[in-house]
């Protein structure tokens, strides 16, 4: 019988634990939850699973798909459409949540919560449009059916810096198409992936369908990216992880999609709307505090309008408050940890050490233990540092002045990612090339390269991404494996 028992609530006290089959299953080894705005305020002590909870997770799952994927496809309806109201009743709630244990500026936490729920509604509306096709054979008295059936068992492996939305757009479609599931969140940010699990619970999901075990990824996500008992994985996170992943799924026989981060460009040409690109920039390079694998982290600007951009983006993030992430006048809250904190300063020391201008990027004393970062713009840079190479994952973006369109172009695709790109200029037809040439998988044109729409497709390419798209529609390929039926009706 499902184990409904309230949730405690949240301070240093409480603790939470994994969900395995139905049932609370506690850990003598638990990691605290510690708010990046406010490092003496911790949220609870969640349950660190090892390898051997993750394979009761597993079993869980694997026990549960019979019914869950041969199943009505109404149940299935009714539970991810309740779990996308129940989100969206409590989107203030969550949203306070997400940005004490995360860190996001708190009206984007919320905003990040209410995506939630329209994934959820979207992927409630998918699992009554899972189509197939009915054609004849070229062979007489046969008729062809080709339907989707679901993959299995699905490990869902998500990072910190969206930590209700990432797992929602795995979750929610491998759900919909009848996969159950096996989901390690990031160990930064367990609590909004306990509220998720547990409104799903509520909403009436059968015993074994979601497993939730917490802990590093080092042990539970290696649990489960090379267990032969997972049909497929899905990752977001780092370049260097996503290899490991791809690798585990590979020998254990599963199917693997694995988004893994960016460098991407947003072009600002002489004849753009000025006012626009350098808010479209601000908006890429620096909500979310620059932690989005979407992030404008390269901003590549021909040399008429250099200058005054440069002036004018300056201007924009020395206005910024910079602090409690939970509070209103807020405008960017604290980087996650202390780690990317280091990393972040890291960067900006490399690139003044390489010639590049650091403007901003001073530590912030807001009174409180938190990690708290000023904006960063490095200037008079070039495409050969490393701050042009590597992804800092941070409030940095950095500018490389070109002499032209084709000089920009070049510039934005020699890169190792290919996520997200984005032009700025009043020209149809460098808008067209360049929507045609960008090496990315995103195309943005007058827009900022972060944020996408929950109802159509999500990658990239090159080392930015592998295996099928997320989200939209085309989540149905990654989610399903294809059969071919052939009948003879004589």
């Amino acid at each position: 019988m499902t184990d409904t028992t309230t949730a405690p609530a949240y301070g240093p006290e409480a603790q939470f634990d994994n969900w395995i089959g139905g049932r609370w299953v506690g850990s003598e080894d638990r990691s605290a939850n510690v708010n990046p705005s406010d490092t003496s305020d911790v949220l609870g002590r969640f349950a660190r699973a090892d390898a051997a909870t993750v394979e009761q997770a597993i079993t869980a799952a694997r026990a549960a798909l019979p019914a869950w994927s041969l199943g009505n496809v109404q149940q299935r309806f009714d539970i991810l459409d309740t779990a996308g109201t129940v989100i969206k009743e409590r989107a203030a709630e969550l949203g306070e949540l997400l940005a004490r244990e995360e860190g996001k500026q708190v009206s984007e936490a919320t905003a990040e919560v209410m995506r939630a729920a329209q994934i959820f509604k979207f992927f409630a509306g998918e699992t009554l449009r899972n189509t197939g096709e009915l054609v004849e054979s070229v062979r007489p008295g046969l008729t062809v059916e080709m339907t989707h059936e679901p993959v299995g068992v699905v490990g869902v492996v998500t990072p910190w810096n969206f930590p209700i939305a990432i797992p929602a757009w795995k979750i929610a479609p491998a759900l919909a198409y009848g996969n159950t599931v096996v989901f390690k969140p990031a160990e930064l940010v367990p609590a909004s992936a306990h509220e998720l699990v547990r409104i799903l619970i509520d909403a009436g999901l059968p015993d074994g369908v979601l497993n939730l075990v917490m802990g590093p990824g080092r042990v539970v996500g290696d649990a489960i990216s090379g267990s032969s008992e997972v049909d497929a994985v899905t990752f977001t996170g780092s370049v260097g992880v996503g290899a490991g992943v791809i690798a585990n799924a590979a020998a254990a026989g599963s199917k693997v999609q694995c988004e893994m981060g960016g460098k991407n460009p947003l072009i600002v040409l002489g004849d753009a709307d000025l006012d626009a690109a350098v808010e479209a920039a601000v908006n890429g390079a620096f909500f979310s505090t620059g932690q989005r694998c979407t992030a404008s982290s390269r901003l590549i600007v021909t040399s008429d309008i250099h200058d005054e951009f440069v002036a004018r983006v300056k201007e924009r993030i020395d206005g910024f408050v910079v602090g409690d992430a939970r509070d209103a006048n807020t405008t960017m809250g604290p980087v996650v940890s202390r780690s990317q904190f280091d990393q972040d300063r890291k960067y900006l020391e490399i690139a003044a050490d390489e010639g590049g201008t650091v403007h901003g990027g001073a530590v912030v004393d807001t009174g409180t233990e938190g990690y708290f970062l000023a904006p960063a713009l490095v200037t008079g840079t070039t495409e050969e540092m490393t701050i042009n190479r590597e992804e800092v994952f941070g409030p940095v973006a950095s500018v490389i002045e070109v002499a032209d369109y084709e000089e920009a172009l070049a510039v934005a695709n020699r890169t190792s990612f290919g996520l997200s790109s984005g032009i700025f200029t009043t020209s149809l037809k460098h808008a067209a090339h360049f929507k045609r040439h960008s090496n990315a998988g995103m195309v943005m044109v007058n827009a900022p390269t972060a944020g996408v729409d929950y109802h159509t497709s999500f990658g990239g390419r090159k080392g930015s991404s592998y295996g099928p798209r997320e989200q939209g529609r085309a989540a149905r390929e990654f989610y399903t494996v294809h059969k071919t039926a052939y009948i003879n009706a004589g």
